[in-house]
């Protein structure tokens, strides 16, 4: 059984950001635990297109306005100035001196910015086109110059520990729900531990791997959404999930990212007879509207004429040289497999790319679970709204992961927090589970599930598809309870009972929301103000 003060489930930017905030305090002791072999794995680590910054001429205020209009009137207008103002300045502070991020300069030695889609300005920071993995890189080596700071690799959460629920005095007068740690399942011991903390930061990402086509990493799949609810949390927006207008669609490099910048470079969106399209659906933005358009443009153009793919034509606006210098990275993932961006466009397809909304959090990152906090994709502090505006949820987890932790400092500063009741908590209990886990039996199911959500929950909605999506997830649910309920655990187990979970949350939220906004596109809706249809 471990204790410590912060317990902090995921290691992307704003997790680590957390952790390095309450690592001022030598005394605080903070544990971060990730299911992945290497500390640097998440969602950040491939984050290509960039950070916002704030460049010549640029403002808040500038900034402020084009959240809140790619949001399509249901971002917090107050989380969106929070971000507005505090992110470029813990920008500095915190990745450039602290994790000392080298973001790309001009020859002058000054910032050097680029445009993404439904921004106003070229504000967009960047290092080539890994930026994510420049970030997490530096953020990792700040972290282990913490001694305060423990980082446990190999770790799967399994469900949060709450009071009343796991304690062995129920009927002890507990005023709400209150969160001490989690069970975390050891992937490579196959037990699972206790790790009880005063408070909890979840920090799990986003759950695209719910969808058949996703940019997402393998751990993306819900685990900190599924057990935010399991506790008793509010979850809000669920229906809001982001598909990125352009993934590759070559075999073998299924979902790899082709970052927005590409556009914002000047690449323009083909049909495959080589005929540009977006001015048809998008005059005023072209190219570079906003994710949800260009998304559905996509989908529109695949579906009315039978495309496998569209193409992203980079290699006739920018000079090849230019290319591999700004795009190494897509320059490189490309070539293997047997396409030349300098010289031919690149097909691409829509993927679900980022999860809008999450577990209710304040302006401090609380959650309705006390002493539960949520940064980063897993939670919704309002700024995204219905869409989320390129470029700011890496700032985000920047501004949210600071903002929690100087929360929790005052917290424990301020408050002599009981510990007495952790002794109430109980062991792990896996006697009389004596089946392995079946990996057929786990793969079909997320195939199912992955399957389920593609094409009914995915780019294009309606009440007949999304109640068709519910009744067949929760045969499937039920079928997987059982499972999980008679089967030893394991990694590949955990997840794929989260992922069923979030995907009756999304389906469900979907269902409720009859009005088509943003990235939530109901074909059986009629408009609304802030509505952008095709």
């Amino acid at each position: 059984m471990n204790r410590t003060d912060v317990l902090i489930i995921g290691c992307g930017i704003a997790g680590a950001t957390a952790a390095l905030r309450l690592a001022r305090n030598p005394n605080r002791l903070v544990t971060i635990v990730t299911r992945a072999r290497d500390a640097h794995e998440s969602n950040t680590l491939y984050a290509q297109g960039g950070i916002v910054g704030r460049g010549a001429g640029d403002t808040p205020e500038l900034l402020l306005g084009d959240i809140l209009q790619a949001g399509a009137g249901v971002s917090s207008p107050k989380a969106a100035r929070i971000l507005s103002e505090e992110g470029p300045t813990l920008l500095h502070e915190v990745l450039e001196e602290l994790a000392q991020v080298a973001f790309d300069q001009d020859a002058n030695g000054q910032p050097l910015f680029t445009q993404e889609a439904a921004h106003s300005r070229r504000r967009i920071l960047h290092v080539g086109d890994g930026t994510g993995r420049a970030i997490m890189n530096g953020l990792i080596t700040a972290l282990s110059h913490c001694p305060n700071v423990t980082i446990e690799s190999q770790m799967t959460a399994v469900d949060l520990i709450t009071f009343p629920h796991h304690s062995r005095n129920p009927l002890d007068n507990y005023e709400g729900i209150t969160c001490h740690g989690a069970y975390m399942f050891d992937r490579q011991e196959r037990t699972v531990h206790r790790c009880l903390a005063t408070t909890t930061v979840l920090a799990t990402g986003g759950l695209g791997r719910i969808y058949r086509n996703t940019t997402n990493p393998l751990g993306a799949r819900g685990d900190g959404l599924a057990m935010a609810n399991r506790a008793g949390a509010r979850i809000t927006n669920a229906e809001y999930v982001q598909f990125h207008p352009t993934a590759l669609a070559l075999p073998g490099a299924e979902g790899f990212l082709i970052s927005e910048a590409v556009r914002g470079e000047g690449g323009v969106l083909i049909t495959p007879e080589g005929q540009p399209f977006m001015m048809s659906y998008a005059p005023e933005w072209g190219d570079l509207a906003p994710r949800d358009v260009v998304a559905r443009a996509i989908h529109h153009e695949m579906e009315r004429n039978g495309y496998s793919y569209v193409l992203l034509d980079i290699a006739s606006r920018m000079p090849a040289d230019s290319i591999r210098e700004r795009f190494p990275n897509i320059y490189s993932r490309c070539l293997k497999a047997g396409l030349d961006i300098t010289r031919e466009p690149i097909p691409v397809v829509p993927a679900a790319h980022y999860f809008c909304g999450g577990v209710l959090v304040d302006e401090w990152g609380r959650s309705s679970v006390d002493r539960l906090y949520g940064v980063g994709e897993v939670s919704c502090t309002g700024v995204h709204g219905a869409n989320r505006l390129a470029s700011t949820s890496l700032l985000e987890g920047l501004v949210w992961g600071n903002r929690a932790a100087e929360h929790i400092e005052q917290l424990l500063d301020q408050q002599n927090l009981v510990r007495a009741e952790f002794d109430n908590v109980p062991p792990w209990d896996e006697s009389g589970l004596v089946a392995d886990a079946d990996p057929a039996l786990i793969q079909g199911d997320m195939q199912t599930i992955q399957n389920i959500m593609w094409h009914y929950v995915g780019l294009v909605r309606s009440a007949e598809r999304i109640s068709r999506a519910i009744r067949e997830l929760r045969h499937l649910w039920n079928e997987i309870e059982t499972f999980y309920r008679t089967t030893k655990l394991d990694d590949g187990l955990i997840g794929l009972r989260n992922a069923v979970e979030v995907a009756l949350i999304v389906a469900q939220a979907a269902l409720h929301n009859r009005q088509s906004r943003g990235c939530h596109y109901r074909q059986d809706s009629v408009a609304v103000e802030g509505d952008r249809l095709i």
